[in-house]
């Protein structure tokens, strides 16, 4: 990882380098959205194809092989988005290319903690390597516009379809009683609703404790965790679902709100004491799906790099 970020640097024009570093402790290492923004850092249109090689190095250096194709798959879809607007009126510019790169901290230190991310219209991915080569992979940010591609070469693709499936599979397998528990609303809201902040805070767990559902479906929600915590390098990904096991399955929660049926307006999440996982398709007629992993202890490594800096005995 830090070979392909250092690669990425040093492959940069004084301009360039310019706009793609900061230091670790700056704010702009919080600044990560999915939505289309103004963003720093350096966009893939601008980059060589030996620098973009090196920030594809980079960013499957924290994916696992499908976690990486559906990064590809959802810069793809931007393009396809972009064709689908240009037959009506969109102030954005959908750009399969506009996806920036900014790296943190003194990379060729060694010592000292450092990161970097790759974000842009439903997609960004958060890492900061703190003491000792601790990794932190989130936030971690999938989204699909459209959900479900409606016409053309692609019609049909869903690239963001277990994240969809196996939840709603999830629900229709619950009881009735226990399906009343779950849903927390019969309307979903617009979007997730810790939104791209910087602490995910979202009050108490909410819908049915997982204490409360037989063991199929105790299984299932494990399933749902282990698919986003799978789109990360197999040892990171592992490394969040043993902290979630250890803080205890049964005190996870699974809510539900908007409709049932595949093209109503939905939202799910799966809150537990360490981890959470969003999901909402409410928007472009539920055919648009924003996702999330945050890790309620360690999003953006803060945990580690709190000790790494008490051990440092730095000012702040």
């Amino acid at each position: 990882m830090l070979r392909a970020a250092q690669d990425f640097l040093n492959e940069l024009s004084t301009d360039q380098r310019s706009r793609v570093l900061y230091t670790f402790d700056h704010e702009e290492r919080f600044n990560w959205n999915y939505v289309p923004v103004k963003r720093n850092g350096v966009p893939f249109r601008e980059m060589s194809p030996s620098q973009r090689e090196s920030a594809h190095r980079l960013l499957r250096s924290a994916l696992s092989d499908s976690g990486y194709q559906k990064a590809v798959d959802i810069m793809v879809l931007e393009g396809i988005l972009g064709q689908i607007e240009s037959r009506s009126v969109s102030r954005f510019d959908r750009d399969p290319d506009g996806y920036f790169l900014t790296l943190f901290g003194d990379l060729a230190s060694g010592t000292e903690p450092w990161g970097w991310r790759i974000d842009g219209h439903h997609l960004s991915v958060t890492v900061s390597v703190g003491a000792e080569k601790k990794v932190a992979a989130t936030p971690a940010f999938w989204g699909a516009n459209p959900a479900r591609v409606p016409s053309g070469k692609r019609k049909g693709w869903r690239v963001l379809r277990d994240e969809e499936d196996m939840a709603r599979g999830l629900l229709n397998a619950l009881s009735e009683d226990l399906q009343a528990a779950v849903r927390i609303a019969d309307e979903a809201p617009s979007d997730i609703l810790t939104r791209n902040s910087k602490v995910a805070r979202i009050g108490d767990p909410a819908g049915l404790p997982v204490s409360n559902m037989p063991p199929s479906q105790k299984d299932a929600v494990m399933r749902i965790l282990s698919l986003y915590a799978a789109n990360l390098r197999a040892d990171l990904g592992e490394a969040h679902l043993a902290r979630i096991r250890g803080a205890g399955v049964d005190r996870l929660h699974f809510a539900w709100a908007g409709g049932v049926r595949p093209g109503e307006k939905h939202y799910y999440r799966i809150h537990g004491p360490t981890h959470l996982v969003e999901y909402d398709n409410t928007q472009n007629d539920a055919n648009h799906i924003h996702s999330v992993l945050r890790d309620l202890e360690n999003d953006f490594g803060l945990d580690p790099l709190r000790d790494h800096y008490a051990d440092c005995k730095h000012d702040s």
